[in-house]
């Protein structure tokens, strides 16, 4: 395994599903657009986002889904030749939705609803005559399940308790497997935060009754000095050599205590053993990240070719279009902390991380920022005044918000986030989050050629475990009101 996390950044509950082409791997995405983003790899080590399954916000409808809803805990199977994709679109969204595709980079169908499916992380597996089984969670009955006519959505019974978990608290994230003569029953326990856990249980029908596994759960990071917490909400994958694999959630925390963990929930994988007819899995490693750099330059009329490009509640083309001067976006007097931003973004990758923005704002107002939800993000605004132009800093986390504001001359302006993972020893700072520095420059005849400090933060107040949203941090650009012209973006990353 060269690296692991194997997706970064905010990639939480992971599905996987196998093709003649190799493996793909399906993540949550919550209140973003486009949604569920489809990753490939033909080794499961060189992983590369191939496209995503909710292109249009009429597949999902989540326009106006509060956080945390949304998107939640897809399951991705292949069968006969098709790909399903069955996902909850929770608090407000369309419902149990399952869809469909020949080419899992899309397009994908429009969507079937299942209207029996009335809660949370559902399941798809079929039985040898083709029958399909639709598994869930919810709250507080735990494990049901219910047989469902996938191309109608009409379900074909009453849904009916299955499991009632191995004992911890939430039951959810469950995952129906075949396996010889034996069903299995994936779950995860525990809720999501330090407490999470991977169970099983098996059966022979896939209706049940389901006996959980002696030595349950059969994965947790609880109670450990692991580098990845919060591991769970896994699915398992054979191996072509025989073996058995594991995709799940996990967090990387910083900092002395390990408490607060900037990404959000990632993607890792981990080898998975059989004994006694029961999986074994063990916590997953934390193995060498790559370093990234990316150079953004719309100067020249490139669009948003990159399909890591990513909007709130709305797909980027809504606020964005490209021209011979740079890429145009266009508010609407939404702010960052409105439902529905022109916030044209990205998942945060890397622990360390630089990204600046060249941006013309004489004919509006917008800036750069990294968000968890509406009301917990940092950045910049820049906006024409005068002469000048007034550069705003601004830190909000629910019952806080704070502004840092200075001016530089008129013309193109420069803007800066860079983070920076704090000390794993005693020294000072290492019981903090990671340090966040909010930057300016201005270049050319009477201007400061060097960057302007406007602040430091400290990054536990922008963190999975303070931010209500169960995403991580997104940077990118915004445009409050009027246009703004984006010359050049660049991010820089490293674990």
């Amino acid at each position: 395994m060269n690296s692991n996390p194997i997706l970064s950044g905010f990639n939480p509950d992971p599905s996987i599903a196998t093709s003649p082409e190799g493996y793909y791997v399906v993540t949550s995405s919550f209140e973003y657009l486009p949604g569920l983003p489809v990753y490939h790899s033909p080794d499961l080590e060189r992983w590369q986002l191939v496209g995503h399954v909710a292109t249009r916000e009429e597949q999902v409808r989540i326009a106006n889904v509060p956080t945390p809803g949304g998107v939640w805990a897809p399951t991705l199977r292949y069968r006969d030749g098709l790909f399903y994709l069955i996902v909850s679109v929770f608090l407000g969204g369309r419902g149990c939705v399952v869809f469909t595709a020949t080419d899992p980079a899309g397009p994908w169908s429009d969507g079937t609803v299942i209207e029996a499916v009335d809660g949370i992380d559902p399941d798809l597996a079929w039985d040898d005559d083709g029958t399909a089984y639709v598994t869930f969670a919810r709250h507080p009955d735990a494990i049901q399940q219910v047989r469902v006519d996938l191309e109608t959505g009409e379900a074909l019974e009453q849904p009916r308790a299955l499991w009632s978990g191995s004992g911890l608290y939430s039951p959810e994230g469950p995952h129906l497997y075949r396996r010889g003569d034996w069903w299995y029953l994936l779950a995860a326990e525990g809720g999501t935060d330090r407490g999470h856990a991977v169970t099983v249980a098996r059966s022979r029908h896939p209706e049940g009754p389901f006996e959980s596994a002696p030595h349950n759960p059969i994965l947790t990071a609880a109670g450990t000095g692991s580098p990845v917490q919060n591991t769970g909400h896994a699915d398992l994958v054979d191996l072509p050599g025989g073996g058995t694999a594991m995709v799940l959630l996990g967090v990387r925390p910083l900092g002395l205590a390990k408490s607060f963990s900037p990404l959000g929930r990632e993607t890792f994988l981990t080898a998975v053993d059989w004994a006694d007819g029961w999986p074994h899995a063990r916590l997953p490693r934390v193995t060498g990240g790559r370093p990234e750099e990316c150079e953004y330059d719309f100067s020249n009329g490139a669009g948003l070719e990159d399909p890591q490009w990513i909007g709130v509640r709305r797909v980027p083309a809504e606020f964005s279009a490209p021209t011979s001067k740079g890429l145009l976006l266009t508010g609407e007097g939404n702010t960052m902390g409105s439902g529905r931003p022109c916030f044209l973004a990205q998942r945060q990758r890397h622990l360390g991380m630089e990204f600046r923005a060249v941006l013309d704002v004489a004919a509006g107002a917008g800036g750069i920022a990294v968000r968890n939800a509406g009301d917990n993000w940092f950045g910049i605004e820049a906006a024409q005044d005068g002469g000048s132009v007034r550069i705003t800093a601004r830190a909000v986390v629910a019952g806080f918000d704070r502004t840092w504001e200075t001016t530089v001359p008129s013309g193109d302006v420069e803007l800066a986030i860079v983070a920076s993972p704090p000390p794993s020893d005693f020294s000072a700072g290492a019981v903090g989050g990671d340090r966040i520095r909010l930057l300016v420059r201005s270049s050319g005849p009477g201007r400061n050629p060097d960057d302007e400090l406007l602040t430091e933060l400290d990054g536990r107040h922008w963190a999975f475990e303070t931010a209500k949203g169960f995403t991580g941090r997104a940077f990118g650009v915004f445009d409050v009101d009027g246009e703004v012209l984006v010359r050049r973006l660049s991010y820089r990353g490293k674990d």
